[in-house]
């Protein structure tokens, strides 16, 4: 398991667009959330895939964890998907690296299965981003902004550069933008990186995968 700060984002500033083709997948749910296949059988796949790199992230939960040894993968960054609201925009944050048991994260998990994988329950969660920003800090982990082409905003940068004030460290820039992502996708990839760019952000990427991993 890959597990300090610095490791990581030196892994995210290495890797390239065509990477998150081939080597690397920072974006994969199981059935801890609303997944259709086990921690351990997608990290198999993901090994039968040839990804060097690769993290689950659960909506609000680290339960997938629950089920694997974490130190048989050395390719593994620990990761988790947050739903939260923060400036009348719902957004989803990734937390990558961060400790699994780490008693500053404890309140914003899920206290129940439904608040991982039903739509309309975790629409009304209420996460303090700046809090949980800062939890994700002192969990030792990074935040960054999921999808953020599909954020419902009007001037995107600006609401960026207000959640780099509450301590947003990065953007998942490399997203396929597949289904309803497709569809109500509010800016284009490439005006997403240049803002990640202009910032001097740390870009990810994933597929987000609900299912197997082909």
């Amino acid at each position: 398991m890959i597990n300090t700060k610095d490791s990581i984002k030196k892994i995210f500033e290495n890797l390239c667009e065509d990477d998150y083709k081939t080597i690397a997948d920072f974006h994969l749910h199981t059935t801890a959330s609303d997944g259709k296949i086990p921690a351990n059988q997608l990290l198999e796949q993901a090994r039968k895939k040839g990804l060097k790199y690769f993290s689950i992230c659960d909506h609000n939960t680290f339960d997938g964890y629950k089920l694997i040894n974490l130190q048989d993968y050395p390719e593994l960054i620990t990761g988790i998907e947050f739903d939260c609201w923060y400036r009348g925009i719902f957004l989803h944050l990734l937390a990558y690296g961060t400790d699994i048991n780490s008693e500053d994260l404890m309140p914003f998990l899920a206290k129940n299965k439904l608040e991982t994988e039903k739509d309309i329950i975790r629409f009304f969660a209420r996460r303090n981003v700046k809090d949980l920003i800062k939890a994700i800090h002192n969990a030792g982990g990074i935040a960054i902004l999921a999808h953020s082409a599909c954020c419902w905003t009007i001037n995107h940068e600006h609401f960026v550069k207000c959640m780099l004030d509450v301590g947003l460290d990065g953007l998942e820039v490399y997203y396929p933008y597949k289904r309803h992502r497709g569809i109500i996708k509010f800016h284009t990839i490439k005006s997403i990186k240049m803002i990640a760019e202009k910032y001097n952000l740390i870009k990810t990427g994933g597929t987000d995968t609900h299912g197997e991993l082909i």
